[in-house]
């Protein structure tokens, strides 16, 4: 766990602003259109996180040698 991530998001972080959008004024097209995109950025981050545990993982076995 990272020490940043007790502190406050900034007012103007992306995540902070993705969610404080008021979703009512969009369709159901929009809607589904940017539940498909965050599925989307949920994979590659999913992807990113395990390529740094590996990455790790990796380097400690290559340390204790």
């Amino acid at each position: 766990m990272d020490m940043d991530d007790d502190r406050p998001r900034k007012a103007d972080d992306p995540l902070a602003q993705l969610l404080r959008q008021d979703l009512g004024p969009l369709s159901v097209a929009d809607l589904e259109a940017r539940v498909l995109a965050l599925e989307g950025e949920i994979a590659r981050i999913r992807s990113k996180i395990e390529n740094a545990v590996n990455h790790k993982a990796s380097a400690e076995a290559l340390f204790k040698r």
